[in-house]
């Protein structure tokens, strides 16, 4: 896999995961909602610990700077 997120790609979705979590473990979001976006931030957090966007890739899209 080669990498096709940049920093900022990765920082926004690490913060947007660590909202949504919050917002699941404090009880804020609950149900069929809350575990929806549980799932939501662990793919966001997968996918910028490993720098590749699976969604990017059929469309050619990169935020990594060019070399």
């Amino acid at each position: 896999m080669k990498k096709n997120m940049g920093s900022a790609d990765r920082l926004i979705r690490l913060v947007v995961a660590a909202v949504f979590a919050g917002l699941y473990f404090t009880g804020t979001v609950t149900g069929t909602i809350g575990i929806g976006l549980l799932v939501l931030a662990a793919v966001f957090t997968l996918t910028s610990v490993i720098s590749f966007c699976p969604l990017y890739a059929p469309f050619g899209i990169s935020t990594c700077k060019k070399d």
